[in-house]
Formats: structure tokens, C-alpha cells, sequence
């Protein structure tokens, strides 16, 4: 399993695809893993070559107690990449994915092609983080599993697919809890809200319109007005549009990439 050293964690990280075809980076969402990614593999793998990473906290990456940053987070990443030999990719990440990809665009913007956040924002409650933070270091996982699951998948899906709907679920309960709340904190504290102004690379904003957590009212639209010359696309999908959606996400950012 490859595993690179970064900031004292290991972190987990996959490369397929072709040698040749443009390297896309894909995050996953806090309270996920790499596999939020599967159902939209096929038809990204026959286009792109793909590097999934593990974001530390979450996954076979390590979980180390404390605080996290959108720097050292994007560091991660950066940290994969040169593992991977990819000097430069695209980068697609969804929610907390979708930040960390804006702070790497913001630290090392040669190194990134296109940015697709999804289903994301640049500021979020901050007391809102600082109390669930607390909440799974004092009373573990199970204790937001209820209020997570609400925003991840649409009430539509999961009585669609209750198996998914379980399946994430039981990741979320079982994922470290110092991962969670590490991770939770970078949310909290990030700091790219008055910086979107400086991203200058062609950037595709994805909107969940089932997305009760980071919808296109005070959000999306957020990122669509701040970063210049951003498209953007709607999909029906909750929060996890790679789960809901993932068919439409692959097509969007094929053509998007690839236009």
C-alpha cells in the first residue's frame, strides 16, 4: 500500500489510469474516504489518470490528535503528488475536499490545472464547527452520525439505496474521531473566503440542489462571484454528489476538463 510521510501522518494515496492522460487529483468530504469517489471511477479512469488520496484524518490515512489546517492539509496533497511523480493536476474535491483544493490553489497555483470544488464553500459557521469538534472528542462518532447522514444523502436516495445509506453511515461511525474533529478544525479556522479573488485558474463550481449544507444561497454562489471566469453546474444530489450523482459529476468534469 503506498503511503507518503507528511507533516508527521502517513497518508494514504491510489494512482491509475493512463500514463499520459491530464493527472486529476480527487478529495473526498470530511466523514468519507477515497471510496466516495467509486461510482464515478469508470468513466473518470477512461479519461483521466486518477490519484485518490486518503485526507489525513480519514481512511488508512493516520489520525493524529489536534488541530489541522487547510495548509497542512493541501501540504498532504502536494506531499502525495510528489510521491506520484505529477508535478501538475487538476484537482476535484468535494466539501472539505473541495477546500483544501482552493488552499492548494492558493499556496502552489502552477502546480494546479483546474479546480472543481463541489458542493462546497469558503466560510462556514465557524461556533456551529467549534461545538461539533467538541461534541465527537467528548462523546465519539456516533454522537453526529444522525445529523451527518441528514446532509450527506437526500432523503430520496437513501430510501432509494438504503444499503449506500448504511454503508456510509457505518464508515462514519467507525472513522477516528481525532481525524474527524482534526479536520473539523481546518473547516472552522480556514481562511481562503477573502482570497477567492486570487485563484486565477479555469474553475467549475458544482452545486448539490438537495444540498442542505453548503447550498448555492450563501455558498455556492459564494465561490461562482469570487473566482473569475467560474462556470458552474447544478446536479440534483445532496451533499455526497459522487454517491447521488456520480454519472452526472463524470460528465461534468470531463467535459469541463477535457472542452
Amino acid at each position: 500500500m503506498p503511503f507518503v510521510q507528511s507533516s508527521g501522518a502517513a497518508i494514504y494515496w491510489k494512482l491509475e489510469g493512463a500514463e499520459g492522460a491530464l493527472a486529476l487529483v480527487l478529495l473526498n468530504s470530511i466523514g468519507t474516504d477515497m471510496d466516495l469517489w467509486d461510482a464515478a471511477l469508470p468513466a473518470l479512469r477512461a479519461r483521466f489518470r486518477l490519484l485518490r488520496i486518503d485526507t489525513r484524518g480519514h481512511g488508512a490515512s493516520a489520525a493524529p490528535d489536534g488541530d489541522y489546517s487547510l495548509p497542512m492539509l493541501a501540504g498532504d496533497v502536494f506531499a502525495v503528488m510528489d510521491a506520484a511523480g505529477v508535478a501538475q493536476a487538476a484537482v476535484a474535491g468535494v466539501s472539505l475536499g473541495g477546500m483544501i483544493a482552493m488552499q492548494m490553489t492558493l499556496d502552489a497555483p502552477d502546480r494546479v490545472s483546474a479546480l472543481v470544488p463541489v458542493c462546497t464553500s469558503a466560510t462556514m459557521d465557524s461556533a456551529a464547527w467549534d461545538a461539533r469538534i467538541a461534541k465527537v472528542r467528548g462523546e465519539g462518532m456516533a454522537s453526529i452520525a444522525d445529523l451527518a447522514m441528514g446532509r450527506f444523502l437526500s432523503p430520496e436516495y437513501m430510501d432509494a439505496q438504503p444499503a449506500m445509506a448504511t454503508t456510509v453511515r457505518r464508515a462514519l461511525i467507525g472513522m477516528a474521531a481525532a481525524g474527524y474533529a482534526g479536520c473539523g478544525a481546518a473547516i472552522r479556522d480556514m481562511a481562503i473566503a477573502a482570497r477567492l479573488g486570487e485563484i486565477r485558474v479555469p474553475t467549475l463550481v458544482v452545486i448539490g440542489t438537495r444540498d442542505t449544507s453548503t447550498p448555492y444561497e450563501g455558498h455556492g454562489e459564494h465561490l461562482i462571484g469570487g473566482i473569475a471566469g467560474a462556470q458552474h453546474v447544478a446536479l440534483e444530489a445532496a451533499h455526497l454528489v459522487p454517491i447521488e450523482a456520480p454519472e452526472l459529476l463524470a460528465s461534468a468534469i470531463a467535459n469541463f476538463l477535457h472542452g
